[in-house]
């Protein structure tokens, strides 16, 4: 029986929810300290299993929303009931409950009519947010819901500036929710914000323990991405080689060739350790340029 993937309910934009059965198979069988750098949404440390959880990441709006959820844990059913309230005094669509976008609206926007519901609802939900103190996490959760391709993005004034997306707090994100409560639960995990420069130094780790990274990409075009040069790159490769010395596990994604580009830099540093390629789920079928792209994963052991 194939084991069932659990996705991280802030479905962050390029995540390994897709690959991680792939990507864990090359993993040690038995792992003490599972760390992650980079954790993003947090998909990969939900589907493995470690006796303990170092995870961070630089995105202290990112870290803000995990601290949140997973405080969330035993009073589950109250956390339900403070987002339906949130939704509700906002007139937002919420599918999980029920339908109330009119069938018409449906009829003149068969494939946006979620958008168009929400755009007014959303933009009421964001201004108070922007116009707050910001530390309402349940607000910031719920623009991420209903916000375009679920980013977190912000202007240079530190607000919250994502148009709505065409999509509401519907039966998967109430699902992966779920499933999030659940490992988190048991996973307890220990919850950073730092630059990878200052978080893996720190660390005291052995033989017995995984780390494991999906940087940002130096040659990808993301929101996620515009922060990480040749030199960030050089630094990370410079703490594994570190690690390799030290007898400490890693395993890191990354991307070697994307639409005419090559990180020479990576390629170069990974001959000398093991390389797998692996099926990406950065393919997009609405993009029919000819282009060659190869997603890797590499390990020292």
């Amino acid at each position: 029986m194939k084991e069932k993937v659990k996705r991280s309910p802030l479905f962050y934009v390029g995540d390994k929810y897709k690959l991680i059965s792939e990507i864990k198979t090359h993993f040690p069988q038995r792992i003490n300290k599972f760390v992650e750098p980079f954790v993003g949404g947090g998909s990969v440390f939900m589907n493995i299993e470690a006796n303990e959880y170092i995870l961070n990441d630089i995105d202290v709006n990112v870290i803000e929303i995990h601290k949140y959820l997973t405080r969330q844990v035993g009073n589950i059913d109250v956390f339900f009931e403070n987002a339906w309230s949130v939704i509700n005094k906002y007139g937002l669509s919420c599918s999980y409950l029920c339908d109330v976008v009119p069938f018409e609206l449906k009829q003149s926007f068969p494939k946006t009519y979620f958008a168009k519901f929400n755009k007014d609802k959303y933009s009421k939900l964001k201004s108070d947010f922007n116009k707050s103190d910001r530390s309402d996490i349940l607000s910031l959760y719920l623009l991420l819901i209903y916000g375009f391709n679920r980013m977190l993005r912000f202007n240079s004034k530190g607000d919250f500036n994502l148009p709505v997306g065409n999509v509401d707090f519907n039966a998967n994100t109430v699902n992966a929710l779920n499933s999030y409560f659940e490992e988190v639960g048991k996973k307890n995990p220990q919850w950073r914000n730092l630059d990878f420069r200052v978080f893996l130094p720190q660390l005291e780790l052995s033989e017995l323990d995984l780390v494991y990274l999906d940087p940002p990409y130096l040659i990808t075009f993301s929101e996620y991405n515009k922060h990480w040069n040749d030199e960030t790159e050089r630094d990370l490769l410079n703490i594994l080689d570190d690690f390799s010395m030290r007898n400490i596990k890693f395993a890191i994604s990354n991307v070697t060739h994307y639409k005419g580009r090559t990180n020479d830099i990576f390629i170069e540093w990974a001959k000398q350790y093991n390389m797998h390629s692996i099926k990406s789920n950065y393919i997009s079928y609405h993009d029919n340029t000819i282009k060659t792209f190869n997603e890797v994963l590499i390990t020292n052991y």
